[in-house]
């Protein structure tokens, strides 16, 4: 931050960023796109508006002199936050994810995905790595939307190469951007597919965060979650109707030993009714021990016949 010094100082930095979280509390905002609270999103914006590394130490920089002129502009952000109610990754153009960072708009949901955790975590022994090993060469990143996983299994696997789809295609317009930020355009293919529908080979890890909110849930979203595109949220009447179409076929998609890690939310319950008798391994992470699991594809075959149909049968 470069004081301007025909403007007259204003409020301190620290003053500034409690100011923020008072406006943001007061109006009743939502969180849950890369911040928890009002404090957090508050120094996430003031940072940004300002250009100072989003890691600065607030406790130690916060006596830093603010100008009215940067002060004013740091408070039509927040403004505008409050206004539009538009998740805050929006307004900044990008989200950060296990310390990764991803360009958003609002082509794609604010990247948030539970499965980063997983993949982070690949050496510790409740992770994904038990299941793979030197047969795992070939990863899907079913629904990518900004291609966050894709560039995070990329990044957490050096010897894996990553295709990555998605039924949208400005959502893949983001993914590409964000693969060639990172550099790994050689190693991470974008295609459009509706999950299985048109989509030929067989992988040795399976990553999917799909549309998974069931109906009600979704008609009870703040306005933060409705400003991201529906179709990527929206999983039916239970929330499973993209898990049903994925289960049905994966099997038919997976190497011998591979595994396939799927994000379901809070929709535990819904998943048990779906699939009583499928076997699967659940995954702890900061949500809980139920929001994100693994299925081996002996366990998709061995329960075959009891999974529902394919909501898509028919389609290729």
């Amino acid at each position: 931050m470069t004081a301007d010094r025909s403007s007259p100082l204003g409020p301190t930095l620290g003053d500034l960023v409690a100011e923020a979280e008072r406006r943001l509390a007061e109006a009743g905002v939502s969180f849950g796109h890369g911040t928890t609270c009002a404090r957090d999103e508050a120094a996430w914006l003031v940072l940004w508006r300002l250009g100072l590394p989003l890691d600065l130490d607030l406790s130690a920089e916060g006596a830093r002199a603010v100008t009215e002129t940067e002060a004013a502009t740091v408070r039509a952000l927040i403004e505008e936050r409050i206004r539009t109610r538009k998740p805050a990754a929006y307004l900044t153009g990008e989200a950060w994810l296990q310390g990764v960072p991803f360009f958003v708009d609002e082509r794609v949901i604010v990247p948030r995905s539970l499965i980063a955790e997983i993949i982070a975590a690949a050496p510790q022994a409740d992770a994904i790595d038990p299941w793979l090993g030197a047969h795992t060469r070939r990863a899907l990143d079913l629904c990518t939307g900004n291609g966050s996983l894709a560039v995070l299994a990329a990044l957490a696997w050096p010897d894996v190469t990553v295709d990555a789809t998605d039924i949208s295609a400005e959502a893949l317009e983001v993914a590409a951007r964000n693969v060639a930020r990172h550099g790994l355009q050689d190693r991470i293919r974008l295609r459009q597919a509706d999950g299985w529908c048109g989509l030929e080979g067989r992988w040795d890890l399976i990553l999917c965060n799909p549309p998974y909110v069931n109906r009600a849930s979704m008609a009870a979203l703040p306005p933060e979650y409705r400003a991201e595109p529906a179709l990527a949220l929206d999983g039916g009447d239970d929330g499973m109707d993209f898990v049903r179409h994925l289960l049905a076929r994966a099997a038919d998609h997976m190497e011998e030993d591979a595994v396939l890690v799927l994000e379901i939310g809070h929709e535990r319950a819904h998943f048990e009714a779906a699939f009583p008798t499928l076997a699967v391994e659940w995954l702890h992470t900061s949500a809980g021990p139920d929001a994100v699991l693994l299925v081996t594809r002996a366990a998709l075959q061995a329960a075959r016949a009891d999974l529902p149909p394919d909501p898509k049968r028919g389609a290729p």
